[in-house]
């Protein structure tokens, strides 16, 4: 497998030669080097670490390095160390985000495949491929992806679309656990990467677009045994349960798909809930909760503290699954332990964390179905741009949202949070539908149309979460799809589809650097992380996702984007 491995630096010329040859570099290298136990205090402290070791980094979701040697004057210095490109057979959508412990670096491909490698060479030092059947293909909504890992102790743990969790023993990729939460085939898929906790593995169902009835779920991180499981959509006799018609409940949707995050402090968990089922509406009369929520759960036994609806009664596709990031603030003179959410219906929230009530929702983009929220943190939403059967509305934003899956990141020493954002507007019709297992469950019909006064399609915004309003932009012909990563060196990092990594100045959106041309577009977000003194930024570039499948003009307007899989790691300069 050595022949995908590039090492673009001279001065790593001898370390390409002694991969070639298959010999270990150094007396440290990864495969002899003592693995790093990932403890609960390591990743209650994640955000000092010299590595990127979880989704977001920390608990926190902020997606914040506290590394600056790359920084605003050093970061035109950049250059690529080395690259590794993946078998033809995985080019597809590339969207985890890689995950460095020591000098161990863990990435998963699409159909649920995990390499690690030595993360200053490249040397590849295992993989393990789940050799999935085509039936784990069936529901996958949005291509075959993966997010990533999780680390916990000395294993590494994946979920996947055969409805599978495996436990991965680190330095060897040897199989320790495997745990089967779902039958593959019937609606549900795993794409997140999991979330460790204190002696818990917590994973999010997909599986909203099938109907399949969301949960999220905590694993014995030592043998995969099943600690508790949280339906997203409560039966009759539950609490919310009267906000659905009789028998709905089964078939909601209402998926957990992406990571959420933690509060160490309140021991809180909090998780977003995706679109209710069916799309339409009409045949689902009431607030349909939890759909399109954030909930606040104990992690002891995934009971509920509060919850938030961003939007109620759902027949646009919003979700509510995108990052709950955990935020300290000052709004009109008062301070908030806060969560900063930017949702796909166009508005950036503030939410008080510690009892779930609205401070501020802020429109970053056009929106016209809901166009505010009450002083209560109710959704006002326009009832004219919900279809009946036969008939057709228009709107904005899309069904993909003002921002989708792509993470956020925010730096807490500028307030700010920088957020990929899309600009684009639907017509949306309604159609008779019946629930069948393992059939998609809509009842609409879509196309996207650009929205109307754009600069383009792609905006990355850098948003004053003080104050809810934008900073600066920068603007993109081309769906901005890639998740973003900030550090203290005044950076903020994300990819374009257009086959770049950038490097923006965090004050005003200025590029001070980008990446040779890439093999692909980039639709994953980035880490930062040191080993042996030197900052490195990785990512993975790799078109594809929901945009070619379902983006309409916007898929057209990136169909030059070459499909691919190849992981590209940066660093300044030596000498």
């Amino acid at each position: 497998m050595n022949r995908f491995i590039s090492i673009i630096n001279p001065k790593w010329a001898l370390a390409g030669v002694l991969l070639a040859s298959g010999l270990a570099i150094g007396a440290a290298s990864a495969q002899t080097a003592d693995y790093p136990a990932v403890t609960y205090d390591r990743l209650t402290s994640a955000q000092a670490d010299p590595g990127w070791l979880t989704y977001y980094r920390s608990y926190t979701g902020q997606s914040n390095s506290p590394l600056k040697q790359i920084n605003t004057a050093t970061a035109k210095d950049l250059q690529q160390v080395w690259s590794y490109k993946f078998p033809a057979e995985l080019q597809q959508g590339f969207e985890a985000t890689p995950i460095v412990n020591g000098n161990y670096m863990f990435v998963t491909t699409p159909k649920d495949h995990v390499y690690a490698f030595d993360a200053k060479t490249g040397k590849e030092l295992w993989t393990y491929d789940p050799k999935l059947t085509s039936l784990s293909f069936k529901t996958a909504c949005c291509d075959v992806v993966n997010r990533g890992v999780a680390l916990y102790g000395k294993n590494v743990y994946v979920a996947m679309l055969s409805g599978q969790v495996v436990a991965l023993d680190a330095q060897s990729g040897k199989v320790v656990w495997e745990k089967q939460l779902f039958e593959p085939g019937i609606g549900y898929a795993f794409t997140l990467a999991p979330l460790a906790l204190k002696d818990s593995i917590i994973v999010g169902s997909s599986g909203g677009e099938y109907g399949a009835r969301g949960f999220i779920a905590a694993l014995n991180p030592a043998n995969g045994e099943i600690q508790w499981k949280r339906w997203t959509v409560p039966a009759p006799n539950e609490k919310g349960g009267n906000t659905w018609p009789n028998g709905m409940y089964q078939h909601a949707g209402s998926p957990a798909w992406l990571t959420g995050t933690y509060d160490v402090k309140t021991n809180t968990l909090f998780w977003g809930v995706g679109n209710p089922g069916p799309w339409l509406a009409d045949m689902r009369p009431g607030k349909n909760l939890y759909s399109d929520s954030l909930l606040a759960l104990d992690p002891a036994n995934g009971d509920l503290k509060w919850h938030f609806q961003y939007t109620s009664h759902d027949t646009w596709d919003y979700d509510g699954v995108n990052t709950p990031v955990l935020a300290n603030i000052t709004y009109k003179g008062k301070h908030y332990e806060a969560i900063i959410h930017a949702d796909r219906n166009g508005y950036i929230h503030a939410i008080d964390r510690t009892n779930g009530k609205l401070i501020y929702a802020k429109p970053f983009v056009k929106a016209t179905s809901v166009t505010g929220y009450t002083a209560a943190g109710v959704p006002i939403q326009n009832q004219k741009h919900y279809p009946k059967v036969g008939t057709t509305i228009e709107t904005c934003p899309s069904f993909l949202g003002g921002k989708n899956w792509w993470s956020v990141s925010y730096d807490p020493t500028t307030h700010l949070a920088f957020v990929p954002s899309l600009h684009a507007c639907m017509t949306m019709s309604g159609k008779a539908v019946t629930y069948m297992q393992g059939l998609p469950y809509l009842g609409e019909g879509f196309e996207i149309r650009p929205e109307p006064g754009s600069k383009g399609y792609g905006e990355l915004q850098a948003i004053d979460v003080n104050t809810g309003k934008k900073v600066w932009s920068h603007w993109s012909k081309l769906p901005w799809n890639g998740g973003v990563a900030s550090t203290a060196g005044g950076l903020v990092f994300s990819g374009s589809l257009n086959g770049h990594l950038y490097a923006f100045d965090q004050k005003n959106g200025k590029v001070l650097w980008e990446s040779p041309q890439l093999a692909s577009g980039v639709i994953a977000q980035p880490s930062v992380f040191e080993v042996d003194g030197t900052e490195y930024v990785a990512v993975l570039a790799g078109y594809g996702g929901a945009n070619p499948i379902w983006g309409g003009p916007m898929a057209k307007i990136a169909e030059h984007v070459p499909r691919g899989g190849t992981l590209y790691v940066f660093a300044l300069k030596k000498g």
